[in-house]
């Protein structure tokens, strides 16, 4: 069988699925706090339906793309599809594929950007096991009426401080895309974040 035969399918319908899922990336970011579902199951990939789909609508020939754990396949597909690149070390990366929160790396590990170009940070792809469990923290910023209180689950203990020390750093600092399974849910760097204690 020939290595074209064994990769896995892209977009179905390219140009519809990719502003499709694009959009939803979008709308996730541009109201944050909301999950958005985005995409279907790519047989014979490990990345869920979510975090294939988004990589298909975000990346180019012109991205390079960390990946937290080796995936060989996913990388290659991706290349395949997209023209997307491996980056050597995080803070050359425009995308991060993180799927273990156990072992996130610093927020600072990423490119911020520079104050002449905030837009040239990374966006950082973090694969949770739910988006409606875990601490309640309150979002308040654009996009979000009053504030939202959001629960994710198993983030490390001090993300939300490293968080308010990347919001504090707008206009640089990396933006975020929460995954679960076919759903997606974003943290621009605009958004302020507090935990809120437990009743």
């Amino acid at each position: 069988m020939s290595h074209l035969s064994e990769v896995s399918a892209g977009f179905a319908d390219p140009v519809h699925d990719a502003q499709t899922a694009f959009r939803a990336v979008l709308d996730a970011l541009s109201r944050p706090g909301r999950p958005f579902a985005i995409g279907q199951p790519v047989p014979g990939l490990a990345l869920g339906p979510a975090m294939a789909h988004a990589l298909l609508a975000l990346t180019d020939g012109d991205t390079a793309v960390w990946w937290q754990q080796a995936d060989p396949a996913a990388a290659s597909w991706l290349r395949f599809h997209t023209g997307a690149s491996l980056a050597a070390t995080p803070e050359c990366a425009a995308f991060a594929v993180l799927d273990s929160v156990a072992g996130l790396p610093p927020l600072t590990a990423f490119s911020a950007g520079s104050a002449q170009a905030p837009e040239r940070s990374a966006t950082l792809l973090v694969k949770v096991a739910s988006l409606d469990a875990g601490p309640a923290v309150e979002w308040r910023g654009p996009g979000i009426q009053g504030a939202q209180t959001v629960r994710l689950a198993g983030l490390p203990d001090d993300f939300w401080a490293q968080w308010q020390a990347n919001q504090a750093a707008f206009p640089q600092g990396v933006d975020i895309v929460f995954i679960c399974a076919g759903r997606a849910l974003g943290l621009p760097r605009t958004t302020r974040a507090r935990r809120l204690e437990e009743i």
